[in-house]
């Protein structure tokens, strides 16, 4: 990979940024700074580097990293990494409605490194697309230090950004575009940080409202975006629906944050194949990954509906937990009501019902009065029953409280027992091959 430097004459964090990175670029082997196959050019300018359209014309360049500062109205140290373009008018140099070509992956490693480098008091941070310059064909990203001349200066943060920039190789991302936050992009930059995810242009809530379909669009093309992420808690309902509505249209997928945090290893095309394949179980069904990997012939298996639902009514988050041990996708509706249906690889399905099975028994088992009657699993339920409590006198309040919780009270000379006052009720689970599981 050939990636240009440009910095800009009259910014002073771009030059102490390109003093640093010509400094362990000097040092050779030594410093390990030197990743194979990659090399790298320098170049300036005099002008402003939001104004320096068509830098790349003249460079030959597969990434172009534009080292600066970053300069705010409520000045924090900060180390932050963005792609540029103008969602409306170009108030900051390039041209109105106008996005440049992004570089996701080798954005989020470097925003990972960042992360790694950040000197002690700075924060790490994308920000959302904005400024110059646009009339770009390479895929490009700002790399800055702010906020004040304190920072653009310091050696440390010059030091931290070039060993980020030397050392960033990504792993595995999945590029996305971003809809919502402030200007630091909060919820997007902890996906990247934390997950495949890796965000080409990101959209301030304020850009929101003005967008159409167009300039959606250009998002996912000059990211090579496969999916799009929507900040929710940071748009009106109006607005949500509103992008909701243009990403169906635009047949663009969109994943919830623990869907990102679920992708698991699989390539993309073989996730998009299983996500197609939950929403013939359940339109808007989300997908998660357990131990799947690799790929394969994906196809569904039917879990016995009855003893999922007492599993997950002994312990979901046991339950969840333990599916990663298992090589299956769990599904669950859009407001995350767990599925029967999970989907495996073909060679795997033989074995899962089994497993599945296996994992729901010993869970319940474990948190469940039960007895075993050859293929039949019994459970029974002992609950605190108010109607037997008021005919014994006991009156709703704190007497409830200690008889559901398994202490005896005293009504009028009388101990209450939490005996007298249950309802037993006994379930009975088919499942063949049970004795297996004893």
């Amino acid at each position: 990979m050939r990636i240009a430097l440009v910095n800009s004459r009259q910014d002073k964090a771009g030059l102490n940024i390109r003093h640093h990175i010509a400094e362990l670029l000097d040092e050779g082997g030594a410093g390990g700074w030197q990743i194979p196959g990659r090399t790298y050019g320098f170049h300036d300018v005099e002008e402003r580097l939001i104004h320096a359209e068509r830098i790349d014309a003249g460079i030959d360049a597969d990434l172009v990293i534009f080292l600066s500062r970053h300069y705010s109205a409520n000045p924090v140290p900060v180390l932050t990494v963005h792609v540029t373009g103008n969602y409306g008018a170009a108030e900051l140099g390039g041209t109105a409605r106008t996005l440049a070509p992004a570089a996701p992956a080798m954005m989020q490693a470097t925003l990972r490194a960042l992360a790694r480098h950040c000197p002690e008091g700075y924060r790490v941070a994308y920000e959302v697309t904005h400024h110059g310059p646009t009339d770009l064909e390479t895929p490009s990203f700002f790399v800055e230090i702010g906020s004040t001349e304190k920072e653009w200066t310091d050696p440390i943060a010059g030091r931290a950004v070039a060993e980020s920039v030397l050392s960033a190789v990504p792993h595995d991302p999945v590029p996305l575009i971003g809809f919502g936050g402030t200007h630091y992009a909060a919820r997007e930059t902890e996906i990247a940080l934390t997950s495949r995810g890796a965000f080409g242009h990101i959209a301030h809530t304020r850009e929101i409202p003005g967008l159409d379909e167009a300039m959606v669009r250009a998002m996912q093309e000059k990211s090579g975006a496969v999916a799009a992420y929507i900040d929710r808690k940071a748009l009106s309902r109006e607005v949500l629906n509103r992008i909701t509505g243009m990403l169906e249209s635009l047949q663009i997928p969109r994943l919830s944050e623990s869907e990102i945090h679920s992708l698991g290893h699989l390539p993309w095309d073989m996730y998009s194949l299983i996500r197609a394949m939950a929403e013939t179980v359940s339109p808007g069904a989300r997908c998660y990954i357990h131990d799947l990997e690799g790929t394969g012939t994906p196809v569904l298996v039917q879990a016995n509906p009855v003893l999922l639902a007492e599993t997950v009514k002994s312990d979901e988050p046991g339950l969840i937990k333990m599916l990663d041990t298992l090589p299956l996708v769990h599904l669950s509706t859009h407001d995350n009501c767990l599925l029967p249906e999970f989907i495996t690889y073909k060679h795997h399905s033989p074995e899962i019902i089994n497993d599945l099975n296996t994992l729901c028994v010993k869970i319940i088992r474990s948190k469940e009065i039960t007895a075993t009657e050859r293929d039949f699993l019994i459970l029974t339920k002992v609950r605190f029953d108010p109607h037997k409590a008021r005919e014994l006198g006991v009156l709703p309040g704190p007497s409830y409280r200690e008889l559901a919780g398994g202490r005896p009270v005293a009504i009028d000379g009388r101990t209450i027992t939490p005996e007298m006052v249950s309802s037993r009720s006994e379930t009975r689970i088919h499942i063949p091959g049970l004795e297996k599981f004893s």
